[in-house]
């Protein structure tokens, strides 16, 4: 015990000597801890992020999606160009499944919409009046449009928040105005809550633009749909529910035409994803980690160097070649610890001020990793300076100038 509180001391006594070269030499280490931890925290908030658009979207969805979207190993592919374009008839035969809540059929396209003097970019859903509780939807202003707007064809609209500000500067103001898109007109009847999204080139709920499907059928003659989506009774018949509507709509289509998918299979892809490129991230920043570790072993040559007679009087006096081996060592790993800590505290910092902003998280594992990998730096890159010091000869060493 003693002699470890003689090392800390001995090597805290040199870092007061030369406090400066102290703290460009924890630099390299402070920059490549940050990097790494905030990588991690980034990571982890984006996958948050994500996690909470879905579960915005709302529990117990079924997809019912064009072409092979997700492939037999898990993650993303090509739909191809042979996806099914998807009719009312499909609507009503999943809906006579057995524990559906509702079937949601949607019809998306970019349009250009102008109202209030501006013009917009938005994303056109056009369904059913059932939207609003598949996408678990919100109403801030007005309301949302009924199955009597849907059967009379009326042309209504509910816009995005974002949407509503930017072309009528508010979303009080945007209530009962006229908007235009597609040469048509389509009185604004209501604003929804801001939802967000927008994630990983997603949709945006706060800029779409909602109307019944039965008022596009000039943008969409033959009342095609994209995608559908099956609302179920309970989590527990979700696979039942994906099997009876995959047995349904192969008596109309191909199986490569269509897919049938879970939210917790988009969950586990997007999971993957995240930790394939935060893996390949952190090992980048991982770079100025080693960069720090070399430049804590060229400042201890130089230590090393100054200590030369040092060494040599300590040696003379019955010190072990073991001794300034750890003498050195233990300097090197508490340089190290130095700069990992003070990186670790800058990361917290930062995602402390972000997170009313962005849900970035700093976990457990990240600072236990942090913290390790500072002293296994300190440790590899301090033992050769440290081993050169232990092995000087003593006489030689005290005759050095």
């Amino acid at each position: 015990m003693k002699f470890l509180s003689f090392l800390i001391g001995s090597s805290l006594d040199d870092f007061r000597r030369n406090k400066v070269r102290t703290f460009l030499t924890s630099l390299g280490i402070m920059v490549g801890v940050l990097s790494v931890v905030l990588l991690i925290a980034f990571g982890l908030g984006l996958r948050n992020y994500i996690e909470g658009q879905f579960e915005n979207i709302g529990t117990n969805l079924v997809y019912v999606l064009p072409g092979r979207i997700v492939g037999e190993g898990g993650g993303f592919r090509d739909p191809g160009s042979l996806g099914a374009k998807f009719q009312e008839k499909d609507v009503i035969t999943l809906r006579k499944i057995q524990n559906v809540d509702y079937v949601v059929p949607v019809f998306e396209k970019s349009v250009t919409v102008t109202g209030g003097g501006e013009t917009e970019i938005s994303q056109l859903l056009a369904s059913t009046h059932e939207i609003v509780l598949g996408l678990n939807l919100e109403i801030d202003q007005g309301r949302f449009f009924t199955k009597t707007d849907l059967d009379k064809h009326a042309k209504v609209a509910v816009i995005g928040p974002k949407l509503a500000e930017n072309l009528f500067g508010s979303k009080e103001n945007a209530l009962d105005k006229t908007i235009k898109f597609s040469d048509q007109s389509f009185k604004i009847i209501g604003v929804l809550r801001a939802k967000g999204g927008g994630a990983l080139g997603g949709p945006n709920f706060d800029t779409i633009t909602y109307v019944p499907y039965k008022t596009t059928l000039r943008i969409n003659p033959d009342k095609k749909f994209y995608a559908m989506y099956i609302r179920v009774k309970s989590q527990e018949e979700i696979p039942n529910i994906k099997a009876a509507a995959q047995e349904v709509l192969l008596k109309r289509y191909d199986k490569d035409e269509f897919q049938v998918v879970e939210q917790t299979e988009f969950l586990n892809i997007i999971t993957n994803i995240f930790g394939i490129v935060n893996a390949i991230l952190v090992a980048i920043g991982s770079i100025s980690l080693i960069v720090g570790g070399i430049g804590i072993m060229n400042i201890m040559y130089a230590t090393v160097t100054e200590r030369i007679k040092e060494v040599g009087i300590r040696r003379a006096l019955g010190a072990t070649k073991t001794d300034i081996l750890y003498q050195f060592l233990a300097q090197a790993v508490i340089l190290s610890l130095f700069g990992g800590i003070i990186g670790l505290g800058f990361a917290f910092l930062i995602v402390f001020t972000i997170q009313g902003l962005f849900p970035a998280e700093i976990n457990l594992l990240s600072v236990f990793a942090a913290l390790g990998v500072s002293s296994a730096i300190g440790i590899f890159f301090g033992v050769f300076p440290a081993r050169r010091a232990a092995n000087l000869v003593p006489i030689e060493a005290i005759r050095y100038e």
